[in-house]
């Protein structure tokens, strides 16, 4: 444990380090190719920084924050975009919080300062009500990890590996999320966005994966991916058919980056199985479910059905293909 706490605190020395260094290089050389060059070999050395960790949450937390989130925000500032050239007086203090952790600066913030706290401006909640919510949802995560910890021989391996382990999955990011959006906005006086938007409420694979699921890589994938390939795919296929294959390509690329985060929690070379068994399948599924939206744009179904179809078809391709291979990789490594 000591040398782990030693590792990261030279972690996060050398991510501050390399992002004051960016910091300076925005201030000096212009956006574009020759930025990028500058900004590079940091973006090398955030792809290696998780390998020198052997905790299974520090790693999941230093990839995700650092070598997915921390070097697409590199790659979008090398050319003057994303959330780290959204603003030129950006103090370094910011860019360090934007640039290393989970989290997105609101584009248009709210003009009365007691809405800070306020997940969705656009749709207003009792604040009340959202600690509430908050409260329940950790009460609820404490009973499922107890409940599995000490009594998981009593339930069926159905219902354990169907409902709990997906509700831990997605409780436990959420409240962590949540948590640091709660304290870096609190400390910097920053307005954020939420990371999550109820996914439990999907009514589509588009909604769930699009509007409601991990909100912060989702923008970062739109910037980094579905934006640039649907322009080039708009070049070759014209408007009316790039969205499909640039749905795609994004979850490729989601397939893929997952497959990296693997290997570096269990350190075991790639198999692809999640890329082409559970991100494909999900990126040709919406891709189609955006075609017959198009297609039949009056005829919806119900709200109920639409989330049980949504929610069912989202837990039953998880447990064929996601949960046995997460559990497989950590027992084999």
């Amino acid at each position: 444990m000591e040398v782990e706490l030693r590792n990261l605190t030279m972690i996060s020395l050398i991510v501050l380090l390399s992002l004051s260094y960016c910091y300076a290089i925005g201030k000096k050389i212009p956006k574009g190719v020759k930025r990028l060059l500058y900004v590079f070999p940091i973006i090398v050395i955030f792809l290696y920084l998780p390998l020198n960790l052997y905790s299974f949450y520090l790693i999941f937390f230093t990839f995700f924050s650092i070598t997915w989130l921390g070097n697409s925000k590199l790659l979008l500032f090398a050319f003057g975009k994303g959330p780290l050239s959204s603003n030129s007086s950006m103090s370094l203090v910011v860019f360090w919080a934007v640039a290393s952790l989970p989290i997105k600066l609101q584009q248009n913030p709210p003009p009365n300062r007691r809405n800070k706290q306020q997940p969705y401006p656009e749709n207003p909640k009792n604040n009340g009500s959202s600690i509430l919510i908050n409260a329940f949802k950790v009460s609820l995560l404490a009973i499922i990890v107890y409940t599995t910890n000490n009594y998981s021989v009593y339930i069926h391996p159905e219902i354990l590996l169907q409902f709990m382990t997906g509700l831990l999955i997605y409780l436990s990011l959420e409240m962590t999320l949540a948590l640091v959006s709660a304290l870096v906005g609190s400390l910097l006086g920053l307005e954020l966005d939420p990371t999550f938007n109820e996914p439990l409420l999907s009514t589509s694979l588009q909604d769930f994966w699009g509007r409601r699921w991990n909100l912060v890589a989702t923008n970062i994938l739109r910037l980094t991916v579905y934006e640039p390939t649907k322009k080039m795919f708009t070049n070759v296929f014209g408007h009316r058919w790039a969205t499909s294959p640039a749905v795609v390509t994004t979850f490729l690329a989601s397939g893929l980056i997952h497959e990296l985060m693997l290997y570096h929690m269990v350190r075991m070379k790639p198999t692809g199985e999640i890329t082409v068994c559970l991100f494909l399948l999900h990126g040709m599924c919406v891709a189609v479910e955006i075609e017959l939206k198009k297609k039949f744009k009056k005829w919806r179904f119900p709200r109920m059905i639409s989330m049980s179809l949504t929610l069912g078809f989202i837990v039953k391709t998880s447990t064929w293909f996601w949960f046995p291979i997460i559990k497989r990789l950590t027992v084999t490594g």
